[in-house]
């Protein structure tokens, strides 16, 4: 058996849900966590790029920091570095239940009373606390930070941006356009098409690798393989996968092609509702091959400005 390892941050958090044990404040709904649209100019931060080539931002907590946070469009949740937290002197205000790519784990949460991300501020979060060193960051900037905005990443000029959508250029320059339908906040492409079986995608960018259930897994039976992957995720925890190869995936008029994944029971699919059907994470293997990709939680649209020379298949 052949091994091979892939970080899976995005999805280890990427689906984070949590149940209360002994929590002293409820995190307040996502609604309530965004800046007013009208003290909040479009922001533009400079990316930075962790060792499995996953986004990471300058963040602010207080008044204290930068810290380097990944970007994840999958995490419901911001998270913190354990050793963030006792350097600025948060102290665990209670615990909870945390779904990870690997599994279930109780994590201690902490009151965030500000976390700034170029010129936005998002104020009182509950953030579950986890090591460090298997973040490979500071912490984690979820959904809970992003909803109700664009989110636009320029990998060409290693640049994230975060406004409204007229304010980012609406959808100039974009040459693929995917509407997407929103479950406990994520965007789920229902009409992707791999290998000739139809499967729900979300964009994952906390995980290097693409992942897909063993539904997906099963649907595609002339794909064999005796290669595994160990999936590390950001609790601590790991979890094996098969590798596969897709040899044809269809987004609407988006096609790759050849593009590796591996396949694996996380619970996050499960979470979505997703673990019966063929279902995928789209992990920055896949994206980075773009330009730009835009992720609009406002309108449910994932946005791709592909490379050139690539074209677009024949309609």
């Amino acid at each position: 058996m052949n091994l091979r390892s892939h970080k899976a941050t995005g999805l280890l958090l990427a689906l984070v849900t949590l149940w209360p044990a002994t929590v002293a404040a409820q995190p307040l709904p996502a609604a309530e966590m965004m800046p007013a649209p009208e003290t909040n100019p479009t922001e533009t931060v400079i990316l930075g790029r962790d060792g499995g080539q996953r986004l990471t931002v300058p963040v602010r907590i207080g008044t204290a920091g930068p810290f380097e946070f990944l970007v994840d469009t999958g995490a419901e949740r911001t998270v913190l570095a354990r050793n963030i937290a006792t350097r600025l002197g948060l102290v665990a205000q209670g615990t909870a239940r945390m779904i990870g790519v690997a599994g279930e784990q109780q994590v201690d949460l902490v009151d965030v009373a500000e976390i700034g991300l170029g010129a936005r501020s998002f104020f009182d979060l509950s953030a579950p606390l986890l090591e460090g060193g298997n973040i490979g960051a500071d912490g984690i900037v979820g959904l809970d930070s992003l909803q109700g905005q664009r989110v636009l990443i320029d990998f060409d000029r290693n640049r994230m941006a975060i406004g409204e959508a007229a304010e980012l250029g609406g959808s100039k320059g974009f040459e693929i356009v995917v509407t997407a339908r929103r479950r406990s906040g994520q965007l789920i492409m229902t009409d992707a098409v791999i290998d000739g079986v139809r499967t729900a995608v979300v964009v994952d960018t906390g995980s290097d690798t693409s992942i897909g259930n063993r539904a997906l897994q099963n649907a595609l039976v002339r794909r064999h393989s005796h290669q595994q992957a160990e999936l590390l995720s950001v609790t601590g925890q790991t979890i094996f996968a098969d590798i596969g190869i897709a040899r044809r995936l269809e987004l609407g008029q988006l096609v790759m092609t050849n593009t590796q994944l591996v396949f694996a029971d996380a619970p996050p699919f499960e979470r979505l509702g997703l673990a019966r059907r063929p279902a995928l994470l789209l992990g920055m293997n896949q994206l980075r091959m773009f330009h730009r990709v835009a992720i609009d939680f406002a309108a449910r649209r994932i946005l791709f400005d592909m490379p050139e020379g690539a074209g677009l298949p024949p309609i």
